[in-house]
């Protein structure tokens, strides 16, 4: 529920509210806007009359959020989340763009990708450490390894890094090194893999499962939020439908929804949705076009010899041409990349 405080309200007024909620097993989120304070109280929706809210002095209003989900509900915070990753802001005016390649390779490749992706102007650097395979005879991942050279990147170039985890019991070496965390669509509903990383200070990137709707994603996210961490974007990255010409099929559709229904920024990953490097381009146009907050794209020096994921790929100098693009689309949009 909501709790709508009167205008100008008092400090102490506010302080009794809480603590009246927060003694009745409420978990509670303070927004403060320019002419109203809410307070949002997520626990036991079936007592909560019987606090007599609506009694208490400075109280205009008590609102029942309908939605399942109700940290992440536009509802519960009017306004936009925004995440900060050191001093790049995720889910603002700036679009962030997220590249490199599928998987880490080598230091020599991943350093290499990460200056040029910098140099076309992403600020976060992607790349797998631990890969998810639908073959376990494919490659696995360089594991701690990679995580030890995305982090020499970093260094070097002042790039973040956004990884996946895929294990509970790979989550701490993970946060160790990283500053964002995936969560990869297989594991969008890996529930206990979910409340481990919400114990970990960072924020946390959920990609869409690929035969998930809207509230089931959306439910993803409220697994770590009621456990403490707030730091929670979504990613589309495709979902599974009867066309099999592309590897998936974008859903555009994802960027307006999910700004609808929810506070949290929206990430569009055009390299895993389409699997075909010459569409990734134009989809990752179309995100920027519908709203979206950031882009993940893979990209690889020399695609034919990646590891895993080639086709997907652009080549650095494809993802410079991109860029141009995309910044002149964020410009008509009134935001900058």
């Amino acid at each position: 529920m909501i709790v709508v405080m009167q205008t100008h309200v008092g400090e102490e007024k506010i302080n009794l509210v809480i603590t009246k909620l927060k003694e009745n097993g409420f978990q509670i989120h303070e927004s403060r806007g320019v002419e109203k304070i809410l307070i949002g109280a997520v626990g036991d929706k079936t007592h909560y009359l019987d606090l007599a809210l609506e009694a208490m002095d400075g109280v205009e209003k008590v609102i029942s959020i309908l939605a399942p989900y109700k940290l992440a509900s536009r509802e519960f915070k009017q306004d936009n989340t925004i995440i900060s990753v050191g001093d790049v802001k995720i889910g603002g005016d700036q679009i962030q763009i997220m590249a490199g390649p599928c998987a880490v390779e080598s230091k020599e490749q991943l350093i290499e990708i990460a200056f040029r992706v910098k140099e076309s102007g992403a600020n976060i650097l992607r790349g797998g450490a631990f890969k998810p395979r639908s073959s376990p005879y494919a490659f696995q991942g360089l594991e701690e390894k990679g995580l030890e050279y995305l982090a020499e990147a970093r260094e070097k170039t002042g790039l973040k890094i956004i990884t996946e985890v895929m294990d509970t019991r790979k989550v701490e070496m993970v946060a160790h090194y990283s500053d964002i965390l995936q969560i990869g669509a297989r594991n969008m509903q890996n529930f206990p893999l979910l409340k481990e990383v919400a114990k970990y200070n960072k924020p946390v990137l959920i990609k869409r499962g690929l035969n998930a709707t809207f509230e089931e994603w959306i439910m993803a996210a409220e697994y770590i939020m009621v456990a403490g961490n707030h730091q929670v974007m979504l990613c589309e990255r495709g979902i599974r439908t009867f066309e099999t010409f592309t590897r998936n099929t974008l859903d555009i559709s994802a960027v307006p929804v999910i700004k609808h229904l929810t506070h949290l920024p929206i990430i569009v990953d055009p390299s895993h949705s389409t699997g075909k490097w010459r569409y990734v381009q134009p989809m990752a146009r179309a995100a920027v076009a519908a709203g979206a907050d950031g882009l993940i794209i893979e990209v690889h020096s020399n695609p034919s010899e990646a590891i895993c994921d080639g086709p997907q790929c652009i080549t650095p100098d494809r993802f410079s041409a991109t860029m141009i693009e995309l910044k002149k689309i964020a410009e008509v949009m009134d935001r900058s990349i």
